[in-house]
């Protein structure tokens, strides 16, 4: 009897809002048989405890070993990534007022924080001087006060910003993603390696018996 072809693809990182991890959780299963398909994706993978790490890696090969006690007249072909880091997210601990003060208090260190930075480069550089200079270099004579010039920089300087974060309010200017969001996607990739890097090497990824 020929073994019926199953296709699994696994996530890098995958968060779930229930203690019970399921397969269809973690993997997206791809199988001629729609009966198949259904009681693989029921299989409970892990269970998370109250008191346990709400963080685990789960290896592809487990998730074989399962799939193939479940069904044993099955062909897995791995097509995505080798583990998986689950993570155990409980939404009702990050609802209610301290939800929105930690988000208030993140718009001002952030709108806080820049200014200053800004404030704080163009003191290093010494802008005013520069102002200063090329304006009486251009109008033979001393600025009085608030000029075109400066104005003008104001003005460059947002709109240098807003091109630059690709967003205007909560509008994207283009579809290509932010250089915040690169930074970010590439700093989740980093902090997702070595999480699996870590448990791998303190023993704690769930593999194949």
């Amino acid at each position: 009897m020929q073994n019926r072809q199953v296709y699994l693809k696994c996530d890098r990182n995958v968060e779930v809002q229930k203690p019970d991890v399921f397969l269809s959780d973690i993997a997206t299963l791809r199988c001629s048989d729609s009966a198949l398909s259904a009681r693989l994706k029921a299989i409970k993978v892990h269970h998370f405890s109250q008191n346990d790490v709400k963080r685990c890696v789960i290896s592809s090969l487990k998730l074989v070993e399962l799939m193939e006690k479940e069904c044993v007249d099955i062909s897995v072909q791995i097509i995505g990534e080798t583990d998986v880091l689950v993570e155990w997210v409980q939404t009702t601990k990050h609802r209610g007022w301290q939800q929105w003060l930690k988000a208030a208090l993140v718009c001002l260190v952030s709108f806080f924080g820049t200014a200053y930075t800004i404030m704080a480069y163009h003191n290093d550089v010494g802008i005013n001087s520069v102002f200063t200079e090329v304006y009486k270099m251009l109008m033979n004579r001393e600025p009085q006060g608030l000029n075109t010039l400066e104005v003008s920089y104001s003005i460059g300087l947002a709109a240098g910003i807003i091109v630059f974060f690709n967003h205007v309010g909560g509008r994207r200017i283009t579809k290509d993603p932010t250089p915040i969001e690169v930074s970010i996607r590439n700093y989740e990739e980093d902090v997702d390696k070595a999480l699996i890097a870590q448990a791998g090497r303190e023993g704690r990824e769930e593999e194949a018996q």
